[in-house]
């Protein structure tokens, strides 16, 4: 049906939500077909950046509380704690509101100050660390913060995103499911990038079952140690960790592809020329995966990604020139 534009448009309105939380999920795939126009492959991102709170950390947010809800480990009266660099935390912030929790989140001083905006106008109570741990940066310290909290707070329940099962969960039944629904056709390839872990485990394990000979790229920050490689400084967040998570299962992973602070810039701020996109660091970072891997993929193969979360959020990081140009290997295409 078009509209008086003669534009086309749906021929039904979705239905009322009774809450934010109820508006998580059911986000668009888009084909890159401008960005990845000179391939004979064909690129399909999921925007999980057009979640109400803004990135895919929406979906365990929402699974992992209205699990512990219904099981009893999370009631009215539970004070919640996190350690996380800012996603997450906006996300349970959200959800924190709907069902009238309390949220301390534990922060590091790398945390944007955009991010670190937003969880105070959302509710959120802020716990910053400033000592960096022995591995320069700050994971580790915030997760002893986080263990001294639950021996001072009453009722605290950690979320703990690194081993709580939940959270792939949310992606297996939520993300995954809605991909298979999307795409027509065969899934050859998924890239996408990695903190916790949980996103890409729980993605693959759907995807695997109705396409078993799909190849899992993983994209990890040149830095992390969540798959062997040894520690260094990184300025991004939301990819990589200092730490191996808990839910981490190597073996579900066929290919692990590196990629640096400025080589995210790039993926990010060509995303946003060519197709209109305007994504968060971890999205270059897919981004310049996906181009690093695409001449050895067969022609008419499909890949799928996940594009986390938006570009707001990185206006004094990704989008300021000043901050890129601090970068140790300016690379970046403007």
């Amino acid at each position: 049906m078009m509209n008086r534009s003669g534009i086309e448009c749906n021929r039904t309105s979705p239905p009322v939500s009774d809450s934010i939380a109820a508006c998580v999920g059911n986000t668009p795939l888009v084909h890159l077909k401008r960005l990845f126009s000179g391939s004979q492959v064909d690129v399909f991102a999921k925007l999980e950046l057009m979640n109400p709170g803004g990135s895919m950390k929406d979906r365990p947010a929402r699974y992992i509380i209205e699990q512990g809800l219904k099981d009893g480990t999370i009631h009215e009266k539970t004070h919640l704690i996190e350690s996380t660099s800012g996603n997450l935390g906006i996300a349970i912030s959200m959800m924190a509101r709907v069902h009238g929790l309390t949220f301390t989140c534990v922060v590091d001083p790398k945390i944007t100050k955009t991010n670190l905006a937003i969880l105070k106008q959302m509710g959120a109570r802020i716990d910053m660390v400033q000592e960096p741990d022995d591995q320069g940066g700050y994971l580790k310290t915030r997760i002893r913060r986080v263990q001294e909290l639950l021996q001072t707070t009453p009722n605290a329940y950690w979320i703990n995103q690194y081993a709580n099962e939940n959270n792939w969960k949310a992606y297996y039944y939520g993300t995954a499911s809605e991909i298979l629904e999307q795409v027509s056709g065969s899934i050859d390839y998924l890239v996408m990038a990695v903190s916790t872990t949980g996103s890409i485990l729980g993605t693959a394990r759907r995807i695997r079952e109705a396409y078993p000979h799909v190849k899992v790229i993983a994209v990890d920050a040149v830095g992390s140690v969540i798959f062997g490689a040894p520690p260094a400084p990184r300025e991004l967040p939301g990819i990589g960790s200092s730490r191996v998570p808990e839910l981490l299962r190597r073996e579900e992973i066929d290919e692990v592809v590196y990629v640096n602070d400025a080589e995210s810039v790039s993926g990010c701020r060509d995303l946003l020329a060519a197709e209109g996109i305007f994504a968060g660091g971890s999205s270059g970072s897919v981004i310049a995966a996906i181009r690093k891997i695409i001449a050895s993929v067969p022609a008419a193969s499909r890949v799928v990604t996940i594009l986390p979360d938006r570009g707001e959020r990185y206006l004094d990081s990704v989008y300021d020139d000043a901050w890129v140009q601090k970068l140790s290997r300016p690379t970046v295409s403007v």
